[in-house]
């Protein structure tokens, strides 16, 4: 298993939903970079599960893709399949003027996948948690 780099990808990963949480003390709240931010994190998480699973990340935005390499090697990764789902149209849409309509509710859900996603691969992984959640969250986006 590579942990040198998989480890790359996990500091990486923790710097968008870094950026995601510090945009949250924005006004107004640029939603669409917060929802951005946590799909690329993800993507990243994902990609230092196959980085850590001797399997070279496909250069891709599709979060979907991603996660069934990894249940290739390990099925639980099913288990990130909605997270996937759902942050997947963050990596390309909410880049560009599109008639996707997102508000602070999609920043909450996105962040709490993209968490999701931190806490279940870094658990598979054997990685520490640094905890960057915000229990307060809610109440700073209001």
């Amino acid at each position: 298993m590579s942990t040198g780099l998989s480890s790359e990808w996990l500091e990486f990963a923790k710097m968008d939903l870094g950026a995601a949480e510090y945009l949250l003390t924005m006004h107004p709240l640029p939603v669409e970079i917060i929802c951005y931010h946590c799909e690329q994190a993800a993507e990243k998480f994902l990609k230092a599960a196959l980085v850590q699973f001797d399997k070279e990340p496909p250069k891709t935005h599709d979060l979907v893709q991603l996660c069934k390499l990894c249940c290739e090697v390990n099925e639980r990764f099913g288990q990130l399949a909605d997270a996937c789902i759902e942050l997947t149209p963050y990596g390309v849409q909410v880049r560009y003027p599109s008639n996707l309509e997102l508000d602070e509710n999609d920043a909450a859900c996105a962040l709490k996948e993209c968490r999701h996603v931190q806490n279940f691969i870094c658990q598979e992984l054997g990685y520490s948690l640094e905890s960057n959640d915000d229990p307060g969250m809610e109440q700073t986006m209001k």
